[in-house]
């Protein structure tokens, strides 16, 4: 069973981003793949904090990171990027712990103002570990409801979210036919 990772970089206990990443998983379970959610609230704030790269709990992420044939990467836009606590789990990870993995980057954010985020702040950091990414997808915090099991009010959102999952699914499904561009 090929494994997927869903990485959330949102440190709210009731957020968006976090939800429609998890309804993205139950649509990867449903497509029989193993996926292993990280939260970055479970990651011990010392090891964050102090940048312990050689933490278990670290290690535990890098592992499973290394291990899986996909990433699935959301936060929401903080001042325009994404989370801090994002970018300090992923500079306390290997520096090409995402080597020709395909990787759908996910931003939710309060308006089109902030738009350009996954294209300017997520989508580089995740090229510079080795990332294969995705187009990628950024969602309006009024197109998501976070009560609903699925999340995505917006028909014409759902779609899009749906097609830029299933193409992520397709890479991970040939990946060993495709050869992934290395940075």
């Amino acid at each position: 069973m090929r494994e997927i990772v869903v990485l959330s970089g949102s440190p709210s206990e009731f957020s968006r981003s976090e939800k429609v990443l998890k309804y993205l998983g139950s649509l990867l379970e449903q497509e029989h793949f193993s996926v292993t959610h990280i939260s970055v609230k479970d990651v011990p704030y010392e090891d964050l904090f102090l940048g312990k790269y050689d933490s278990p709990a670290i290690n535990e992420i890098a592992s499973s990171i290394q291990n899986a044939q996909g990433v699935v990467v959301g936060s929401p836009v903080y001042k325009g990027a994404y989370s801090g606590v994002l970018k300090a789990l992923l500079d306390v990870l290997p520096q090409d712990i995402l080597q020709h993995t395909p990787v759908l980057p996910l931003m939710t954010g309060g308006s089109m103002s902030h738009l350009l985020a996954i294209e300017y702040t997520l989508k580089p950091v995740l090229a510079t570990l080795k990332g294969y990414n995705l187009k990628g997808l950024y969602l309006l915090d009024s197109q998501i409801d976070k009560h609903k099991e699925n999340p995505i009010v917006d028909v014409g959102i759902l779609g899009r979210t749906k097609k830029q999952l299933y193409y992520f699914i397709e890479l991970v499904n040939n990946q060993d036919a495709i050869v992934l561009p290395s940075y």
